[in-house]
C-alpha cells in the first residue's frame, strides 16, 4: 500500500508543480501593458509607440515618452512637454465674483488647453507659442492633434480619448464662445494659479441642475517646446519592460495580504475546531442556534459582517474604548484586517470541521472511552486523524477566503497603503486610480492562488481516496 501511495503521490506533486510554474509565467504576461514601463498609473506600451491617425491623410507617427508626459511628432517644429490631464473641475470664484467650472493648468498662463466634449473639442495655443506653433497652419493643426490624441491614449487607462473625426477649433485668443458657452483660458485666480474656465455666456453656471448645457469631458494641459528641450524616453519593451514594471510595483499589498491571511489561519483554524467539537457536544436545540450563529457570516454580505464589526469594535464602543485605552486601537489598523478575515472565513473552517467530526463512526467513539480514553486523547489521537483529510480542507479554502476579503476589510480596517492595503482593496483602488497594469496584475496574483488552493484540495482529496481503497483492498 505504502509502494501505492508514492506512485500515486509522485505524478500528482509534478503535475501540481507544473500548473504553478504555468500559471505564474501566463501572471507576468498578464497586463496588457505590462511591456511599458509604469507610469504613474498610465497604460502605455504598444500604445505610445504606435502611429496615431490623424484626420488628414498627412498623418504622422508620434513618439511618447515613458512617463506620457511629453510627446514629438516627427516633422515637427514643435514638441509638447509637461502634459497632464484634468478629468474634473470645480466652481470658483475670484474677489465674490463668479468665473464659471474651473480646470487648474498651472502656475503660468502659457500653457497649451485642449477642452475636449462631446461634439467638438477646442484647442488654445498661446500667444508665446506662435512661432514654434503656427495654428493657422492645417499641417500643424493635425500634428497637434496627433500629439494631442496619443498623449490621451497613453495617459488614460480605459477612459475618454477626443475623437480625431469631431470637428476640432483652434484659436490663440484669450476666451472662445460656442453655442452659448464661454471658454476662457490662463485665467488668473490667486497668485501663481491659472485655470481654464467655462461659462454660460450670460455668466450662468453650466453644471448646475437647471443648465442644459454639457460640462467638458476633461480638459488637456501642456507646454510647447522646441524639439531640443524635451527629452523624449520611449518607453522600454520586452522583458527590460516587464522589469521595470515589477521593479516600480508597489508590493506592500502581497506582504500586508500573507502577513493578514498568515495569522488570520491561526486563529481560524482553532476556533474552527473548537467550535465543530464542542457544538456536537451540547444538546441538540443549543446546537442549531450555535451552528447558526456560527454559520451566519458565510451567508452575510462582507458589508454587512464589517459594518457590525466597526459598530461592535469601534471608537464608541466599551469593548473598542477599552483598548484604545490600553494602547491597542482596534478600528483601522492592522489587527482589523485580521479580525475581518477570521470572521468571515471562519464558517468555512467551523462547517468542514463539523461535517467531518459528524461523519466518524460513532461506535469507534464508544469504543476508546470503554478503553479508558480521555476525551483529549479522542480528540487528537482519533476524532482529527479520521477527519484530517476534511479539515485539510477546510483550512485551505478558509484560508482562500480570508485571502480575497474585500468588504469587511475595507469597512473595517480602511485602506492604507502598507498597512491594511491587502490585494483585494489594491485591485479595486489601482483601478479607481486608472493603473489597470498593477490591477491586472493583483488581479492575476489572486487567481493564481485560488487555481493552486483548489489544485491541491483536488490532489489531496484523491490521495486521501487512494489511500483509503488501498487500506480495503
Amino acid at each position: 500500500m505504502t509502494d501505492r501511495l508514492k506512485t500515486a503521490k509522485g505524478p500528482a506533486a509534478r503535475a501540481f508543480l507544473a500548473a504553478v510554474a504555468v500559471l505564474l509565467c501566463a501572471l507576468l504576461a498578464l497586463p496588457p501593458a505590462a511591456f511599458a514601463a509604469e507610469g504613474g498609473g498610465a497604460a502605455q506600451g504598444a500604445l505610445q509607440e504606435s502611429t496615431n491617425a490623424a484626420a488628414s491623410d498627412d498623418s504622422a507617427n508620434v513618439t511618447v515618452s515613458a512617463g506620457a508626459d511629453a510627446a514629438l511628432a516627427d516633422g515637427a517644429s514643435f514638441a509638447l512637454a509637461d502634459f497632464s490631464r484634468a478629468q474634473k473641475g470645480s466652481n470658483r470664484e475670484v474677489d465674490g465674483a463668479y468665473i464659471g467650472y474651473s480646470y487648474y493648468q498651472g502656475a503660468d498662463a502659457d500653457y497649451l488647453a485642449a477642452v475636449v466634449t462631446d461634439d467638438y473639442v477646442v484647442v488654445h495655443v498661446p500667444e508665446s507659442a506662435a512661432e514654434l506653433c503656427d495654428i493657422s497652419d492645417p499641417a500643424v493643426q493635425d500634428l497637434l492633434k496627433n500629439c494631442l490624441i496619443s498623449l490621451d491614449e497613453a495617459s488614460v487607462n480605459g477612459g475618454v480619448v477626443a475623437d480625431a473625426d469631431a470637428p476640432w477649433e483652434f484659436t490663440s485668443e484669450s476666451s472662445w464662445e460656442r453655442d452659448g458657452i464661454v471658454y476662457s483660458f490662463g485665467v488668473e485666480a490667486g497668485e501663481g494659479r491659472y485655470y481654464t474656465t467655462v461659462a454660460g455666456a450670460d455668466g450662468s453656471d453650466i453644471v448646475s441642475e437647471t443648465s442644459n448645457a454639457a460640462r467638458p469631458l476633461y480638459v488637456d494641459f501642456a507646454h510647447v517646446a522646441l524639439p531640443s528641450e524635451v527629452d523624449i524616453v520611449p518607453p522600454a519593451t520586452g522583458l527590460a519592460a516587464v522589469g521595470e514594471f515589477l521593479a516600480n510595483l508597489d508590493w506592500s499589498p502581497l506582504w500586508v495580504t500573507l502577513k493578514t491571511t498568515g495569522v488570520a489561519i491561526v486563529f481560524i483554524f482553532i476556533l474552527g475546531l473548537a467550535a465543530a467539537y464542542f457544538s456536537l457536544r451540547i444538546p441538540k436545540r443549543a446546537q442549531d442556534i450555535a451552528d447558526t450563529l456560527f454559520t451566519i457570516p458565510m451567508v452575510l454580505p462582507p458589508t454587512v459582517c464589517g459594518f457590525i464589526l466597526l459598530l461592535a469594535l469601534g471608537n464608541n464602543s466599551p469593548v473598542g474604548r477599552w483598548f484604545i485605552e490600553h494602547g491597542l486601537p482596534l478600528v483601522f489598523s492592522w489587527p482589523a484586517t485580521v479580525i475581518a478575515a477570521v470572521v468571515v472565513a471562519f464558517p468555512l473552517m467551523y462547517r468542514s470541521a463539523r461535517g467531518a467530526f459528524e461523519n466518524i463512526d460513532p461506535l469507534m467513539l464508544d469504543a476508546a472511552r470503554t478503553l479508558g480514553w480521555s476525551n483529549r486523547r479522542i480528540f487528537f489521537r482519533l476524532m482529527m486523524p479520521l477527519a484530517w483529510s476534511s479539515i485539510a480542507a477546510g483550512a485551505v479554502l478558509a484560508f482562500a477566503r480570508a485571502l480575497g476579503e474585500f468588504g469587511a476589510t475595507l469597512f473595517l480596517a480602511g485602506n492604507y497603503a502598507g498597512i491594511t492595503r491587502t490585494i483585494p482593496i489594491a485591485i479595486y483602488f489601482e483601478w479607481m486610480g486608472g493603473n489597470m497594469d498593477a490591477a491586472l496584475f493583483w488581479t492575476g496574483v489572486v487567481i493564481v492562488f485560488s487555481f493552486v488552493v483548489i489544485l491541491f484540495i483536488n490532489l489531496w482529496g484523491r490521495r486521501t481516496t487512494k489511500y483509503r481503497r488501498g487500506s480495503e483492498e
